[in-house]
């Protein structure tokens, strides 16, 4: 039988920058007496906000000025809602800029670095007690498809943050591919079930996972490591300004929409646009030479070049050109990343 602990303590006053994180957390776990007091292998974890008011990355300031500061690129919008790629490369509603539970007319942005942050309160916690935890730096995020948020982990330090199955095989035989258990998020989660949201409990410590527990100066390779790179996220854009990139073909906007498909995905795509969704083996031809680099498309006269090109781009494919020939017109492509 296998069971997990959690426990968040109270009595952790208003965090200002320059306050002790380490401290104020021992502090609040001795005052919960004996049993909540750390065991090697537990994981503490602590909300950006409090990591963030330590660090002094509150300000004074209008919200939408905090958010345009910290968005690398908006992914969606719908009205005043914004779904944007932060600076950390986390895609979050208004960057992870927060307004809530700081004095009014001030916000608070998110750490500079969630898993430095969480380093330094390890080699804290191990300094002051000799007790080997892990730490992780949480945070709230929606998610594409479902309704409601919960925690996740933007900051990791001696935790196995993903536990990979690829290879194995599951009790039937089948064999797992890309079976990857994000547990640094799953641990989050289950930290905020403690936490609650209007409780006043930033901390909380989560005891039963000890496997995933690294030894003493081994930090691992942090939370960024579960943050997919730009290009490499099925939904890069969101589905309006998908359409709108596209359409619009800056150069500046392609890295989103991934590296270049194989010109048979190209192929299917014009068929639907061009041909009205009836396949175009015979209005439509696609000649790939033994240069990978050199593509053909061989469209009928009247052709869209316009949704063509658009469909390319989102294709990661770039026009080099156009000629006609009788009655059809050949478009000439070369990958985006040459």
């Amino acid at each position: 039988m296998n069971h997990l602990e959690v426990w968040a303590p109270d009595g952790i006053p208003e965090v200002s920058a320059g306050d002790d994180l380490a401290a104020l957390v021992l502090d609040a776990l001795d005052r919960a007496g004996p049993d909540a007091a750390l065991g090697d292998g537990d994981v503490v974890c602590v909300t950006s906000k409090v990591v963030s008011k330590a660090e002094g990355r509150t300000r004074v300031g209008e919200r939408d000025a905090a958010v345009e500061e910290e968005t690398v690129r908006v992914v969606a919008r719908r009205g005043p809602v914004r779904i944007v790629r932060n600076r950390l490369g986390l895609t979050m509603a208004a960057a992870g800029v927060d307004a809530s539970n700081v004095t009014a007319g001030s916000v608070v942005l998110l750490p500079l670095d969630p898993d430095a942050s969480a380093r330094s309160l390890r080699r804290e916690l191990l300094r002051r007690t000799g007790t080997n935890v892990a730490v992780v730096v949480t945070d709230t995020s929606g998610r594409a498809w479902r309704e409601g948020q919960t925690d996740i982990a933007i900051g990791a330090a001696g935790l196995l943050v993903a536990e990979d199955f690829a290879g194995r095989t599951d009790p039937h035989g089948n064999p797992l591919a890309v079976t990857l258990p994000a547990v640094a998020d799953e641990i989050a989660g289950a930290a905020e079930l403690a936490q609650g949201k209007l409780a006043g409990r930033p901390v909380a410590v989560v005891r039963g996972r000890a496997d995933l527990v690294l030894p003493p100066g081994e930090d691992g390779p942090g939370a960024v490591s579960l943050v997919r790179p730009d290009g490499g996220d099925l939904f890069g854009w969101g589905a309006r300004e998908a359409v709108v990139r596209a359409l619009a073909g800056d150069e500046s906007d392609r890295a989103p929409f991934g590296a270049p498909a194989p010109p048979e995905e190209v192929h299917e795509a014009l068929s639907r646009v061009v041909g009205a969704g009836r396949a175009l083996s015979s209005a439509l031809m696609l000649r790939v030479d033994d240069d990978p680099g050199r593509v053909e498309l061989h469209l009928p006269a009247g052709s869209d070049r316009g949704a063509v090109a658009a469909v390319c781009f989102a294709h990661g494919w770039r026009i080099a050109g156009w000629e006609t020939t009788g009655s059809r017109v050949v478009c000439h492509l070369s990958p985006a990343t040459t």
